[in-house]
Parts: structure tokens; sequence; C-alpha cells
């Protein structure tokens, strides 16, 4: 493994991850793939691992501006944390072929949501059925962040803007604080199946802690519209992406 390789990894996970509110395993898990030839399901757990350290330092910058929604981030945790240890457990045996196609579907519904705009407001409305949908987007992203190695941002972001009509800024430092616990717990689940390899997680968390803090303070800045268009190009190409890897895969 050619630790340099991995730092670059870990950068350009680390400003991914400030600019949009995601874990930064949509770069991580190929990147441990291509670049050191890591096992795929090794991959999935250890970008899980690498994703604790990144997410926490981009909160920061994120809570720096107040732009966190803790209501509707406990609402995820209370459905990821349960989510992410199913998606753990799935992760030794389960083919994830058709899971990843659900996900494809979803998220690219999501981004021609957000390329059509939505209107925000800069907090959630605390109904009960806001309560009960975040909490299955909750579990949704827990499972996905456990199978997958993402940290479920990509899946919560546009749920809380979707459904919240919180704004784009406040969406991503509420993914970010949802993040944190979901890697944790999806993480101590992997070490006891041996599904990651710490000191690669470690090293790519450390190197994209440095640049999350740069990314959060670029998603301040960005205008709203731009914001929620550019996440929507991020989620298309994860999707082709993810696409592409399944037609390798046949």
């Amino acid at each position: 493994m050619h630790n340099r390789n991995v730092v670059i990894v870990g950068l350009a996970a680390g400003l991914l991850s400030g600019i949009f509110g995601v874990g930064g395993g949509v770069l991580i898990v190929p990147g441990l793939m291509l670049v050191a030839k890591m096992e795929q399901r090794r991959a999935h757990g250890t970008s899980l691992a690498a994703v604790l350290p990144i997410a926490i330092t981009g909160l920061v910058t994120y809570l720096t501006y107040d732009n966190v929604d803790w209501w509707a981030a406990a609402c995820l945790v209370a459905g990821a944390l349960p989510g992410a240890l199913l998606g753990t457990k799935w992760l030794a045996t389960v083919n994830k072929k058709m899971l990843t196609w659900l996900f494809i579907a979803v998220a690219l519904a999501s981004a021609v949501r957000l390329f059509f705009g939505i209107d925000t407001s800069q907090t959630a409305d605390h109904s009960l059925g806001l309560t009960v949908a975040l909490v299955a987007v909750g579990f949704v992203s827990g499972v996905l962040a456990g199978l997958l190695g993402i940290g479920g941002g990509i899946v919560m972001v546009p749920a809380l803007m979707l459904l919240g009509g919180i704004s784009a800024v406040l969406a991503k430092g509420t993914s970010l604080a949802a993040i944190v616990p979901t890697s944790v717990m999806g993480t101590w689940r992997n070490r006891k199946t041996e599904n990651v390899e710490m000191r690669a997680g470690a090293t790519i968390g450390v190197a994209g802690a440095a640049t999350a803090v740069v990314g959060g303070v670029i998603a301040e800045a960005l205008p709203e519209r731009v914001a929620a268009v550019s996440f929507a190009v991020l989620m298309v190409a994860v999707c082709l992406r993810l696409a592409l890897a399944q037609r390798v895969e046949r």
C-alpha cells in the first residue's frame, strides 16, 4: 500500500466532506480499491473508519457558523444506529447489487428534484410525520453506511432539504452531526468481523480532517442555489460510478 496515494485519497475525501456534508466514502472506497488494491469488503469497512475524523472536523466548521439542526440530527441518528448494525452484519454475506441499484434510483430522483429547486427555511418543522420520516431516512443511511462504507450524507442531505425544507448548508451540517455516531457504531461492528484496516483508515482520516475545514468554509460561502445544484451534480457522478462498477462486476 502506497501511503502517499492513500493520503491523497484522504485529502480529496476531506474536501468533499466539508463542501457537501458527506462522509467522503464515495471517494474513499474506490480510492482504496484502485490505489491501495484493497479487497472490496475490507475497503468498505476501512472507509467507514476513515469517515469518522473527517466528519468530526467538518462538523466543527459547521458548528462555528451554527449550521446544525440538533433535533433533525437526533432523529437521523435514532434510525442510523440500528441501520448501521444491520448493514455491517450484511456486509459479510449479502449480494449488494440489488441494494446498489435501488440506491442509484433514489439518489437520481433526489438529484432531479434538487435541480428544479426547493423552498427552504432555516429550521425544520418538528412535526410527528417529519420525525418518523427522518428516522426512516436515518435507518436507510445507516444500512448504506454499514454495507457500502459511505457516511450516509448522500442520502441525508437531500432528504433534509426535500422533506424538512431546510437550507443546503444547514442540511450538510446536520448530516455530519448524524454521520459521527453512525460511523462509530459501524466501525465497532466491522472490527469485530475483521472487515477494517484501522491503520489505513486513520491515515486517510487524518489527511481528510485537514481539508474538511477548508471545505466547510467554502460551503458557507456558496449561494444556496449553487450549493443545491452542486450537490445534485455530485449525486449524479456517484450514481454513474456505482452503475459502471456494477457493469464491470458482471
